[in-house]
């Protein structure tokens, strides 16, 4: 595996909070740690939290592996040396940069953009644009080992599904790590060797002119290993294209369009590089009786006229059942009712309501004897005074 750029910019035991010279115990104990903190779940919506986990999660990837952890204390040692050499304005830098002739000095910042050339087209990404093969070259695809891309795909739950939380499992297609090597791109009983042209370094130094210059090893194609027996399944890149399973865990409240990240499920890294991520996009089906207000929800409920004059109590449907509702005396038809804690889970804790807005069920038919006794509650009414369009119509 080539030196990769942010391991120029990224401190890993720093990130994880432990010494250069920490064990792989100690490493370990302190990513469990901070994933556990960092973890996206346990921060919603703190882009912050999650830039950490991600950082978190690459250092640990190359920090738990003997092989990567080397080759990036290499790296960060060999480029540590160069900035020190080119501050002294020496020749012959460690790792194959050489000073400018006539004892001008020379800034390694400005290769990265950093110093007062920066904004010139001279940094690093483009002195050693072709470096990595990047935007093609004649040296042939690179095969080194990267983070794997993120995946999207969509599901769709019904509405109780959605404020109740569930589980759903999903069919993805897509590369993954290689089950018969796990990954390494080496057939099983064999294991990549580092190569010997680069020391694992993945790249090897010439010199011209005044400067000395890093180039792929053309050897391991700049991987910074060579594998003498390819895995038969995967053909060396340790990872396949395959249909697998997935287990999504909805958290209750979900709404429709949010969507739902999945750490590491999406496409394999090659050569036991990270997979990138899954993001689940959720879709809402609409329901027949209830809709959503934020974390309320809403129900129109039936009645007759007498229900609202006499009062009573009615069964209104909920989330998970049903509840008992209290129609007070006299009652105005479209008035809202409600019911606290009815409502969806909130992810502070606690729940939304349940408003429930009464509406009069008007009979299609009515028999003789109802409406006879209407006819007689319509004489009485009339005779009390009630007139419903007393006000009615005026300004």
């Amino acid at each position: 595996m080539a030196p990769q750029r942010e391991w120029l910019e990224q401190d890993f035991y720093k990130a994880l909070g432990v010494k250069p010279g920490a064990s792989a115990d100690e490493i370990k104990k302190a990513y469990r740690k901070l994933a556990r903190e960092l973890h996206p779940d346990a921060n919603p919506n703190d882009a912050a939290a999650e830039e950490r986990f991600k950082l978190v999660s690459e250092a640990h990837s190359v920090l738990s592996d003997p092989a990567k952890r080397k080759e990036y204390d290499d790296t960060r040692r060999m480029f540590a040396g160069a900035r020190g050499g080119a501050a002294r304005g020496g020749a012959g830098f460690p790792g194959g940069f050489g000073a400018p002739s006539g004892g001008q000095e020379f800034n390694i910042n400005d290769l990265f953009g950093d110093g007062p050339g920066g904004g010139s087209d001279q940094n690093l990404g483009d002195l050693f644009g072709g470096l990595f093969n990047r935007g093609g070259g004649s040296r042939g695809t690179q095969t080194r080992s990267r983070r794997g891309n993120d995946l999207e795909t969509e599901t769709t739950l019904s509405f109780k599904e959605a404020a109740l939380g569930t589980s759903t499992t999903l069919t993805i297609t897509s590369s993954a790590p290689c089950t018969n090597c796990h990954g390494s791109g080496a057939k099983p009983g064999t294991s990549p060797r580092v190569c010997p042209s680069c020391n694992g370094a993945g790249v090897v130094s010439r010199n011209q002119g005044a400067f000395g210059f890093s180039e792929p090893c053309t050897d391991c194609r700049g991987t910074g290993s060579r594998i003498d027996d390819p895995c038969p399944d995967c053909e060396g890149n340790g990872a396949t294209i395959r249909t697998r399973p997935i287990t999504v865990r909805i958290p209750p409240g979900v709404s429709n369009g949010g969507k739902i990240r999945l750490a590491g499920q999406g496409e394999a890294g090659l050569r036991g590089a990270p997979s990138g991520d899954l993001y689940v996009t959720v879709n809402v089906a609409p329901d027949r009786t209830f809709t959503r207000s934020g974390d309320d929800i809403k129900v129109t409920l039936p009645v007759s006229f007498s229900e609202l004059v006499l009062g009573t109590t009615v069964s209104v449907p909920t989330l998970e059942g049903s509840v008992g509702l209290k129609i007070p005396p006299n009652t105005v038809d479209g008035r809202t009712l409600r019911v606290r804690g009815r409502g969806v889970v909130k992810r502070a804790g606690g729940a939304g309501d349940l408003l429930v807005t009464v509406k009069v069920a008007v009979p299609p038919t009515l028999d003789d004897a109802a409406i006879e006794a209407l006819t007689k509650y319509a004489a009485a009414e009339k005779a009390s005074g009630f007139d419903p369009r007393a006000n009615w119509g005026r300004s």
